[in-house]
């Protein structure tokens, strides 16, 4: 069975509910190289401490049962949520990326991408969050909570990028600024003002310091 939980991200001025694929409480445990009643036991105290809210206490749980078995995914992608949990999203990712790679079960590997996607998104890794979702969609093509989260990185990186764009046009707007100021100081008034008015052409917020191209234009015509 799995739980829905209901993860919440502060990114930038924005707070959305990120959906999270839970632990799994799945009986049936695959053949183990180790003590098997050990190795359940292990699993099933740390699902308890878990939905308890007693994450450490279940992180130390699900090492054990790996200690058993290192090769369980369930194991493994219980540990990565207790690490998710704690805010550890770093060593969330080594445990989701280990099963996403391992499992051969779509659905599994579904689950694994989407939380792997929620801790490179908790990071604000927003491509690497979205090519996770997209690699769970790929394996479960109708997983709502997916193609929601999926939407939210996208916005996210939509407005990252803008944000990069307008601060790399302001650099630009500065530096047409100091040109045109060290023209006037040099007394190249008409050079100043064309080439302000051809610059507002490329960049219309110049426009709002037409104050000072005004002024240079008064010049030129004093000056005539």
């Amino acid at each position: 069975m799995m739980n829905r939980l209901f993860f919440l991200l502060i990114i930038s001025v924005l707070s959305v509910q990120l959906y999270g694929q839970d632990i799994s409480e799945n009986d049936e445990i695959e053949d183990i190289k180790g003590d098997q009643n050990d190795f359940r036991s292990f699993l099933r105290e740390g699902n308890r401490q878990y939905n308890a809210d007693k994450v450490e206490d279940a992180e130390r749980s699900y090492r054990r049962a790996l200690s058993i078995d290192d090769r369980s995914d369930m194991a493994a992608f219980n540990l990565g949520s207790a690490l998710y949990r704690q805010e550890r999203f770093e060593d969330a990712v080594r445990e989701f990326e280990k099963v996403a790679s391992a499992t051969t079960d779509k659905m599994e590997k579904a689950k694994a991408y989407h939380n792997l996607g929620n801790s490179y998104l908790q990071q604000q890794k927003l491509k690497e969050s979205i090519e996770a979702y997209k690699q769970a969609l790929r394996n479960n093509p109708n997983d709502l909570d997916t193609k929601y989260n999926l939407s939210f990185a996208l916005k996210m990186l939509q407005q990252q990028e803008q944000k990069q764009d307008k601060s790399q046009e302001d650099n630009e707007i500065d530096e047409i600024l100091e040109e045109a100021k060290k023209l006037v100081a040099q007394r190249k008034y008409q050079e100043a003002y064309t080439f302000m008015k051809e610059n507002e052409k490329k960049y219309p917020r110049l426009l709002q310091y037409a104050d000072f191209t005004n002024r240079i234009l008064d010049i030129i015509k004093l000056n005539q």
